[in-house]
């Protein structure tokens, strides 16, 4: 190679040395006399040293024409720094330069290529390759890259084996909206590029590889959010032989592997949390344990009070917020704000604070006497200095309110800490649910969930009852993973498509391929999927999973920095008999 170290490895034990480093130039500082030029590659930063008297002419000259973002080799004698700089792990040593190459001039960035710059999302989106070029941006590929390397590990090391999957497949009508591909070579004809490697993890479970796993791309024409891209990579996983404590324990050990050995701490055993708790006492299927505050529902001891607002509602449902009972009037209409929002819906917000002296200030005082909110104190546990926040309506939307209010209270009074992790397990979520407007059952999770055996007589009479085998990991407030128990035999699989609305044709025409599988011997099996990019994010520390993705899209899915989705030439489209309106 052109160099003999990186610029992050030089150390004192070096001194004395003559190296060779490349990079690209940092920053130059001239004092005249003497020239400094910190050098920066993948590794980290050196400083060169450049001294008039020491140092030939023509080289002084030469580093004085050097930009921002210039490629340069540098050759020199490592020396220990006199002014050290303990923020840099090579601080304490520099290099006297003796010969310089100007390797590639470059153009002044549009932004600076430092930790806190000043571009914005756009602005580095279209250049993303000088992003790239920042420590905060290559540190999250960085653990990307370790995530991946230990996931595979850990699971190799149970006799897991990779396996990849087709890319373009069928487009099914289940799920989200597909990408479709057109075939030249089969005119009017489309492959959907995979939303994920279901069907064909089923199937490899068929063929006898009883553990299978791929670290795979996947793909969804929906709209995108912080956490979602149009592509997006998944630890996909499934095993053959397995109920569902097996398939639990063995993932539980995944997370518990990349937490100890990428972030170095050691995770307790996993709680577990059925899909109605979770919804009876945080308001979603994915609550953020970090913090306490859990709902209590009220409608027992506050309705018949002559309080329409209480006594029309179909559920009122509470949190005690610790040590809040300081917020202001002002703080409080703010609070009412946020659930009138339309994404929310609340009709409004009820507080009552407890006093020091144990007394209750409510802002239905006039509705309820001392020792009806006495009552409230008790149920929910608040003590003096506790704020009671309420809300009554319909009960999904009490508690999808109520559920973003409890995030905002944690997240305004710092309990929800990026640094700490509580991770669980959900499980015996239902099976199916109810679209009024279609009249017909949707999957939950997918098509070939196995129901609940207990549950196997409702299918007929009560499908909305029946639970599924299937669960999810929930990391503060993240849904994580999620998979299930899936249907191995074909009647019953059959019986799920006929649920589900599909005619015995178009069950044979969307999935006859899999439902013949079953005919040849499919064994009972397993599985789950991991979002990594949103494990990445969680293990980074940052709200978007774009910023652990190299070449993410932005909010419109676009690539702006190849400017990506565009048109294609009309003899493109010719060639695939796709006329445009």
């Amino acid at each position: 190679m052109l160099r003999t170290h990186t610029c992050g490895e030089l150390r004192l034990v070096n001194v004395g040395q003559e190296v060779t480093l490349t990079g690209w130039v940092q920053r130059t500082r001239d004092k005249g006399g003497m020239l400094w030029i910190d050098l920066r590659d993948r590794y980290g930063i050196t400083q060169l040293k450049l001294e008039e008297g020491v140092i030939a002419p023509e080289v002084i000259a030469q580093a004085r024409q050097l930009g921002r973002e210039f490629v340069i080799k540098a050759n020199g004698i490592v020396l220990e720094r006199i002014s050290k700089n303990d923020k840099l792990p090579t601080g304490d040593i520099e290099i006297q330069l003796q010969e310089l190459t100007i390797l590639n001039p470059a153009k002044l960035p549009p932004f600076l290529i430092e930790d806190d710059t000043d571009g914005g999302d756009d602005l580095r989106m279209k250049y993303r390759y000088l992003d790239l070029r920042r420590s905060s941006v290559r540190k999250n590929l960085e653990l990307r890259h370790r995530m991946m390397q230990q996931t595979r590990a850990y699971l190799d090391g149970l006799q897991f084996i990779e396996v990849e999957t087709p890319v373009l497949i069928k487009s099914t009508p289940e799920g989200a909206r597909d990408f479709v591909v057109p075939s030249r070579m089969n005119p009017g004809e489309f492959y959907a590029l995979p939303q994920s490697p279901q069907t064909f993890k089923q199937l490899l479970m068929v063929s006898g590889f009883d553990k299978y796993f791929q670290i795979v791309k996947c793909f969804r024409d929906e709209d995108l959010r912080a956490d979602r891209q149009p592509e997006f990579t998944q630890i996909d996983c499934e095993l053959s032989f397995v109920n569902q404590e097996d398939i639990l324990n063995t993932f539980e050990g995944l997370v518990k592997h990349l937490f100890k050995i990428v972030r170095g701490i050691d995770i307790a055993e996993l709680p577990r949390m059925t899909y109605a708790d979770a919804m009876k006492y945080y308001g979603n299927d994915k609550p953020d344990t970090r913090f306490d505050m859990r709902f209590v529902e009220m409608n027992g001891f506050v309705q018949n009070k002559n309080f329409k607002v209480f006594d029309e509602a179909e559920l009122i449902v509470g949190i005690n917020v610790t040590g809040a009972a300081t917020y202001t009037r002002k703080q409080i209409d703010e609070l009412t704000e946020f659930v009138k929002r339309p994404q929310l819906g609340a009709t409004g917000l009820i507080y009552a604070r407890v006093e020091a002296n144990g007394a209750v200030k409510s802002s239905v005082d006039k509705f309820f006497t001392p020792a009806d909110l006495q009552q409230w104190t008790a149920a929910l546990a608040a003590k003096p200095g506790d704020l009671i926040l309420v809300i009554a309506g319909t009960a999904d939307k009490a508690r999808k309110a109520l559920s973003e209010l409890r995030l905002e209270m944690g997240e305004r009074l710092g309990l929800r800490d990026k640094n700490t992790f509580s991770p669980l397990w959900v499980l015996d979520f239902p099976l199916l649910e109810y679209n009024e407007d279609e009249k017909r059952y949707f999957a939950m999770h997918h098509p070939f969930t196995s129901p609940k055996q207990e549950d196997f007589e409702l299918l007929e009479t009560n499908p909305g009852a029946v639970r599924a085998n299937a669960y999810d990991m929930v990391i503060n407030g993240v849904e994580v993973g999620g998979g299930s128990i899936r249907i191995h035999e074909r009647p019953l699989q059959e019986r799920m498509f006929k649920l589900l609305g599909f005619t015995d044709e178009e069950a044979r025409e969307q999935f006859g391929f899999l439902l013949n599988a079953f005919e040849y011997g499919a064994p009972p099996h397993g599985g789950i999927a991991f979002g990594f990019d949103r494990l990445c994010s969680l293990f980074g520390g940052a709200d978007s999973i774009r910023d652990f993705i190299a070449f993410p899209k932005n909010n419109s899915g676009r690539d702006m920095m190849i400017d990506s989705p565009s048109p294609i030439a009309e003899a493109q489209l010719n060639e695939l008999s796709i006329r445009l309106k």
